[in-house]
């Protein structure tokens, strides 16, 4: 399993990384610094190798060639879910989007963060609850 964030989520994403690897093996986190420009390179890959260079890739698809195709990813953003959520069809891994589905809410971060979802306890529970393995008891 790897948990894919960007932005102001790092802390939430390791914090929960760490937790499942108490009681799980093969826990791979990944930092998304550009969804964007990730996503440009990606597809400027894919243009080309349509043009004949089948020795095109892009460097999403080398950071992701390693990973087990049973290897499920939970992305985690403070934005919509949708932006890290084709991270999966890179190499066809099963994803779990997690982010703000829905703007204009007001609170503290935590309570927003919890509220969608996306603070280390609930990306723990979404992992226990969606993916096989050893569940990981939250304290």
């Amino acid at each position: 399993m790897a948990i894919v964030y960007q932005g102001a989520v790092a802390p939430e994403a390791i914090q929960a990384a760490g937790l499942l690897a108490e009681h799980r093996r093969d826990i791979g986190v990944l930092a998304v610094t550009s969804a964007d420009r990730l996503n440009a390179g990606w597809t400027a890959a894919q243009r080309a190798r349509t043009r004949g260079n089948r020795g095109a890739i892009g460097h999403v698809e080398r950071l992701m060639q390693q990973l087990p195709q049973h290897c499920r990813l939970v992305t985690v953003i403070d934005g919509h879910p949708a932006t890290l959520a084709w991270l999966g069809s890179v190499q066809g891994h099963r994803t779990i989007p997690l982010g703000v589905e829905h703007f204009g809410q007001t609170g503290t971060i935590a309570d927003l963060y919890r509220h969608f979802g996306i603070d280390t306890k609930s990306i723990v529970e979404k992992v226990n609850e969606l993916t096989a393995g050893r569940s990981t008891n939250w304290v």
